[in-house]
């Protein structure tokens, strides 16, 4: 029945005299009331201390998470009452499907634990997918789901492609299975308590090389208006990775989609954004304000030491041979 009313939600939006929304009553998985159990034992809340060290709001007044500005007790307490069906967005294409024991292994461990979650993982080797998956052990609630797509020549294509599939598999199978979606590299490991605090309509997540002082001049956009993906030096707020992001399902189809659509007229016009999908992404968020934003805690890199305001790394980029594990050599 949910597969039929959201068929004729689609349709009833592709006629312009006619908003779907005003019509569809159910547009999906939203986070409801704060509603925690009776008898949770939490640290009380102080309005007199906290992070001094850091911003921990937007200038569009959502929040910028940091370890420290919320309480994981009473976070995941409200929002698994809420049973949201989690989607994971993973590509292990080429050599890159050597990292996907290393992701689930540590997602089972830190990862939204005892929340329901699907790790959608997109490969061109498939039949090697449930060799590596048979060895984790996964918990209630919690399964995996392979997805075929083709081999790709460049890594640049790889990246570009991962807005296309997402774009085609949330269309064809997601939209059914699950309420809430993330996209996240494949060569990372979780680390630390990744939690419900990441949730929201769309969550961005800090790049780690950009957070400090960059001055918006200086951030590596699209500069070339050419691109679709363009940004003019007098615009931004943050610089964005394209590494991890999340959100409702339908607003990650609605940013994803944008992004590959976009991508497709920077084709057409025989243009690639500099730092293909990533750009993308940093052009529509600028636009689309993210409703939270997360600090580089959840996602770092074990090329760099973390610094004094970074006080937990709950996701991080391995070390790796680019030469090797790209398609094209990293080049």
């Amino acid at each position: 029945m949910l597969r039929e009313r959201r068929a004729v939600c689609r349709y009833l939006s592709t006629l312009s005299n006619i908003p779907s929304l005003s019509v569809c009553l159910d547009n999906g998985w939203r986070i409801g009331d704060l509603k925690i159990q009776t008898g949770l034992n939490y640290a009380q809340p102080s309005t007199q201390r906290g992070r001094i060290d850091v911003n921990s709001v937007t200038n569009w007044n959502v929040p910028l998470v940091w370890e420290g500005t919320f309480d994981p007790v009473v976070v995941d307490a409200i929002y698994k009452k809420m049973n949201p069906r989690v989607a994971v967005l993973v590509f292990a294409v080429g050599n890159y499907i050597r990292f996907l024991k290393g992701l689930l292994e540590s997602g089972e461990k830190y990862f939204l634990i005892d929340f329901r979650v699907t790790y959608y993982i997109f490969t061109d080797q498939e039949e090697d997918v449930p060799k590596i998956t048979s060895q984790i052990k996964m918990g209630r609630g919690r399964k995996t789901s392979v997805v075929t797509i083709p081999s790709a020549s460049r890594w640049q294509d790889v990246v570009l492609g991962r807005m296309k599939w997402a774009t085609i598999t949330i269309e064809k199978q997601i939209r059914d299975e699950a309420d809430y979606a993330f996209m996240m590299d494949i060569d990372s490991v979780f680390y630390d308590r990744f939690g419900a605090e990441s949730l929201s309509q769309l969550t961005a997540v800090l790049h780690r090389g950009y957070y400090k002082d960059t001055k918006r001049d200086q951030f590596p956009y699209e500069r070339r208006p050419t691109s679709k993906a363009f940004i003019p030096y007098d615009e931004g707020d943050y610089y964005y990775t394209a590494a991890m992001l999340g959100g409702y399902l339908e607003d990650m189809y609605k940013l994803v989609k944008h992004c590959y659509m976009q991508s497709l007229e920077d084709e057409k016009n025989k243009i690639e954004a500099v730092w293909q999908e990533e750009s993308h992404l940093n052009k529509y968020l600028l636009y689309n304000k993210p409703t939270k934003v997360l600090s580089p805690e959840y996602l770092w890199s074990d090329y760099d030491e973390e610094p004094d305001d970074i006080q937990v790394v709950r996701l991080s980029q391995l070390i790796k041979n680019y030469k090797e594990v790209r398609p094209n050599g990293g080049q």
